[in-house]
């Protein structure tokens, strides 16, 4: 008797549920002749207990149980109103289907489990803020996820790839963990996070940063341990930014030196390094605008916008000009005069063609560009004519006065 009493006070000590298990085995041993002294029971008291709190509080703790699966004994308690829910440290290979059906819950925490898959049925979660599934074995987010009202993601140390381009759909995220993956880049739709205030991407495979993280007002960013090489300028824009962690990546903008003294310099170096760009550009924008060489002819005289070819009959200019003087030159019985001796009348002519040759000067250097000048439409070809007409005017026209004279 004294046995059964002592075995009578650990028993009163069980939760409901476990007693009723154990009545249970206790019938089946008088019906079977066997008796069952199983050891599951004393080990099923802390789930049973933790079981039972959660139906209490609504705080479901099974952390550290190494379960394979939702325990089968949850039915026996009302769960429906659970806020929290903390799986981590299992064996499970799946979200379990009850914890789907928690539609109060606020907090999941799958940390350290064997899952590979997210269900489609998680989106029934629409109060769900708070979603740990970092290492599992995920290969990929579905977009579900992004249908949540999620304030915290924490995907690290899987096996993602890539993020679903739905992830700007997740408008209320403040933090975002991805680090330890296999990514390789980044979806232009991160720029969409308005709320995140933390990223972390560290340890992943990723080349480049989309310049639209600098449209995120983030206090944190990390993005150590990749193969980044240059750092966008427009990063000097992120003022909100605190922490900025790049270690171990081959960067080259910034260089080494620079990285090591902090977010101040760095900023500092992007900004300088902005500027220069900006005046490059301005500066090959301009010499771009002043390379054509004809606007300058347009801005000259109408005597260097209609230059004279070197075969025109003027004789101006060209090398058969003194020959072009002489054939209309008078002889010289006709032009001397008794009064003027030659060698006047020849200095006077030269003043002349030096005067005509300093006046056509520009004509002959921009010899190259008179095919081009006299092909350029509305220009016709009378105008020309008649400037030719007008110079051997007036040089036959000094001629006649040296003779006067």
């Amino acid at each position: 008797m004294a046995m059964l009493a002592s075995e009578a006070q650990p028993l009163s000590s069980l939760p409901v549920s476990a007693l009723l298990q154990y009545q249970q085995q206790q019938q089946h041993s008088a019906v079977t002749g066997v008796t069952n002294f199983s050891l599951s029971l004393p080990l099923n008291r802390g789930l049973e207990r933790a079981l039972e709190e959660a139906a209490s509080s609504g705080i479901l703790n099974l952390s550290a149980r190494k379960l394979k699966e939702f325990p089968r004994t949850s039915g026996n308690h009302d769960l429906s109103d659970t806020v929290q829910a903390d799986f981590s440290k299992n064996r499970l290979t799946e979200v379990p289907v009850e914890v789907c059906n928690f539609i109060s819950l606020e907090a999941l925490t799958l940390y350290q489990n064997c899952i590979k898959v997210i269900p489609d049925t998680l989106a029934n979660l629409q109060m769900l803020t708070y979603l740990n599934i970092s290492r599992n074995q995920l290969s990929s987010l579905p977009a579900c996820i992004c249908g949540l009202p999620l304030k915290v993601l924490i995907a690290s140390n899987n096996k993602l790839g890539f993020l679903p381009e739905e992830i700007g759909q997740l408008q209320q995220l403040m933090e975002l963990d991805i680090s330890c993956n296999e990514i390789t880049s980044l979806p232009p739709q991160i720029g969409l996070l308005k709320s995140l205030r933390e990223l972390n991407v560290r340890r992943n495979y990723l080349k480049i940063l989309p310049q639209e993280i600098v449209d995120l007002p983030l206090v944190k960013l990390d993005f150590s341990c990749n193969k980044i090489l240059i750092l966008p300028l427009c990063f000097r824009k992120m003022v909100q930014l605190q922490v900025l962690v790049l270690e171990n990546n081959p960067l080259q903008s910034p260089p080494a030196q620079i990285c090591i003294k902090g977010k101040i310099h760095i900023f500092k170096y992007l900004s300088i390094q902005a500027c220069q760009m900006e005046k490059t550009g301005d500066a090959f924008y301009l010499h771009a605008i002043e390379r054509p060489i004809l606007q300058q002819h347009a801005e000259e005289s109408i005597e260097d916008i209609f230059p004279l070819k070197k075969d025109s009959d003027s004789g101006v200019g060209s090398d058969s000009g003194e020959k072009r003087l002489s054939a209309i030159e008078p002889c010289d019985e006709d032009s001397a005069s008794p009064s003027v001796p030659m060698s006047d009348i020849l200095e006077e002519e030269s003043f002349a063609k030096e005067d005509l040759d300093q006046h056509f000067s520009n004509s002959v250097k921009a010899e190259g560009y008179q095919n081009h000048v006299l092909s350029a439409p509305g220009e016709p070809d009378k105008s020309i004519c008649q400037y030719k007409i007008d110079a051997d005017a007036n040089l036959t026209g000094f001629m006649s006065y040296s003779q006067v004279t």
